[in-house]
């Protein structure tokens, strides 16, 4: 949902998916090496992401940089980071026995607990939660039209007194700050995070706000759409798992779903224009 918000402001953030390794690793490391309880640990974390959102955020804002290149730098940066850094505290590339930590079931019964008997899990009503949030900021509040303002002409936008510097780092903070959430709750559910957990899902994210309809030039989009976006390549990687066939031929199909997605976003938005 924040990535559909931040490429409707006309923004990419590549350092998203591994946001969320070093979120779960920072928990770890604070809560099974310096004996942190959960609590503050959750807390120390989703300041962290919003640091780092904020760090993409000013920089692509104060050196006009493309922020392809901002969030790609910084993924591998924390690529890095999530290996080097945990091999060195830790001596090994992973954090287990995250479930020792105090107040840990706490925690998981609040951000990773089964709410059924049919696994239905908490972290679900998280990700309905933010998209009702989501929603709401983008189609109810003047936060949503400065950021479809901003995505669509930032200059214009500027001109009629939209602070488009102040939103596009508010929507990086966003990104980064929920995929610290991600990572938290990653963390608390396997109960263990590994150094290159996350690598790989900034595309996912990027392709479910496609399918969603969020142009890749900014300016337009839905929180809904996407949410449908998500549920669709969700669908598409159980259900091949459930046909048993090769789990390879997930990223086919998510490759030819994104095409077919742009070339549909491409029609629908040159009959708009035209009927204009």
């Amino acid at each position: 949902m924040p990535v559909a918000l931040l490429m409707i402001g006309g923004e990419f953030d590549l350092s998203a998916g591994v946001m969320i390794g070093s979120s779960g690793l920072l928990l770890g490391y604070l809560t099974t090496h310096a004996d942190l309880n959960i609590w503050p640990a959750m807390a120390l974390v989703l300041l962290f992401g919003l640091a780092i959102g904020f760090l993409n955020g000013i920089t692509v804002v104060k050196t006009r940089l493309p922020s392809f290149i901002v969030t790609l730098a910084t993924f591998f940066i924390l690529q890095g980071v999530n290996a080097a850094g945990t091999l060195q505290l830790t001596g090994q590339t992973a954090i287990q026995e995250i479930d020792s930590a105090s107040g840990f079931d706490s925690a998981r019964h609040f951000f990773a607990g089964d709410l059924t008997r049919y696994d239905f899990k908490v972290k679900i009503l998280w990700w309905i939660g933010i998209t009702i949030v989501g929603a709401w900021l983008l189609a109810k509040t003047r936060f949503g039209n400065w950021i479809y303002g901003s995505g669509g002409d930032p200059l214009a936008a500027r001109n009629i007194g939209v602070p488009v510097a102040r939103t596009k780092i508010a929507l990086f903070m966003m990104t980064s700050g929920t995929a610290a959430l991600m990572g938290i709750i990653e963390a608390i559910e396997l109960r263990s995070m590994q150094s290159k957990e996350g690598i790989g899902l900034e595309f996912i994210f990027i392709i479910c706000a496609v399918v969603g309809g969020c142009l890749l030039t900014g300016g337009f989009g839905s929180v809904i759409g996407t949410f449908f976006g998500a549920s669709m390549l969700g669908m598409v990687q159980l259900g091949i798992i459930d046909a048993q066939w090769d789990s390879n031929w997930t990223y086919t199909f998510q490759g030819a779903i994104l095409f077919a997605a742009v070339l549909l976003n491409a029609v629908v938005r040159a009959r708009a224009l035209k009927v204009r």
